[in-house]
């Protein structure tokens, strides 16, 4: 059986996805299907770097304002409604465009992993603030030590500074038996062609830390307080860089300087751990329209024709 065919642009923050994607789905009869963990969530606009109203009318999108603060929406909330959205837009004979950078949620749509029912999925939830909660207690170093006792070899791989990563790693132990490390490579899902943004590392930090100081102008703050308003009862929401930063500082244990400069530094280090997930665990095409914009955006053309003529 033929497979559904599949757009993803990926990358870090400020490298132009939303503007490639808007361009594509103009010119393909595409609609974008959000690829963002945090931006399933009503009110957290700013931090989540969200298309805005104006943007959204210029393409269908998908998987955008779908859940309150509180509520938890989970990577099989994600597949489940991800992978039904796909098969509706192709239907409709439009190109489904995922974007955006979660990395298992990216996973989970684009592979066939089996996440199990909601009610595994409250297991998994369960593991998760477990190991969530031993880090908190402990350290990265201490998460990451855990981890190397059991499975070495996935430990070699994942940084001690990814513990997101870690606790994924031993979640997957402890719901499947297996271990991460021994987890075999599973087939695309779909026909897919994925497009990758980066540009110099050093500009890339450049542009992360000014788009921070952007969203301080547009009201990121006050995201903020609504986050640390909830933080007892979103544990998911809350935890997006961008806002658990701030929480220090309505605490009065830090300065506003140096809350933004632990988001700025932050959202580096995820746009870092990012590139490196992309390059491993998915079949990235890598474009620079930041440097290049011009011969790049060609090159992509090029390549997409190619593609949706095979």
């Amino acid at each position: 059986m033929e497979k559904e065919k599949l757009i993803v642009i990926v990358g870090p923050t400020g490298v132009g996805k939303t503007a490639l994607s808007l361009q594509l789905a103009q010119q393909l009869q595409g609609e974008i299907i959000s690829g963002d963990a945090m931006q399933v969530y009503r009110q957290l606009d700013i931090g989540t770097a969200k298309v805005t109203p104006k943007e959204q009318a210029l393409a269908s999108h998908h998987l955008i304002d779908v859940a309150d603060i509180d509520q938890r929406f989970t990577a099989f909330d994600f597949q489940q409604q991800g992978q039904q959205l796909v098969t509706e837009i192709v239907g409709r004979q439009h190109m489904p465009l995922v974007v955006g950078g979660t990395g298992l949620y990216l996973q989970t749509l684009l592979y066939d992993m089996t996440l199990g029912s909601a009610q595994d999925a409250e297991q998994n939830f369960t593991i998760r603030q477990k190991w969530q909660t031993f880090l908190d207690q402990h350290s990265e170093e201490a998460l990451w030590q855990t981890l190397n006792q059991i499975d070495p070899q996935a430990a070699a791989k994942i940084p001690s500074a990814n513990p997101r990563r870690v606790v994924r790693a031993l979640e997957v132990y402890e719901t499947t038996g297996t271990l991460f490390s021994q987890q075999k490579p599973k087939e695309l899902r779909y026909d897919t062609f994925i497009i990758g943004l980066n540009c110099d590392r050093a500009l890339l930090y450049e542009r992360i830390n000014q788009r921070v100081d952007q969203m301080i102008d547009a009201g990121l703050l006050e995201e903020a307080r609504l986050a640390y308003a909830h933080r007892e009862t979103s544990p998911q929401a809350v935890r997006g860089i961008g806002y658990k930063e701030f929480f220090p500082y309505f605490d009065s244990d830090c300065s506003l300087d140096v809350a933004i400069a632990q988001v700025k530094q932050n959202s580096r280090h995820y746009a870092k751990r990012q590139l490196t997930w992309f390059r491993n665990q998915i079949p990235v095409n890598w474009y620079n329209l930041v440097e290049q914009p011009e011969a790049d955006l060609a090159r992509i053309q090029t390549d997409l024709q190619q593609w949706l003529r095979q």
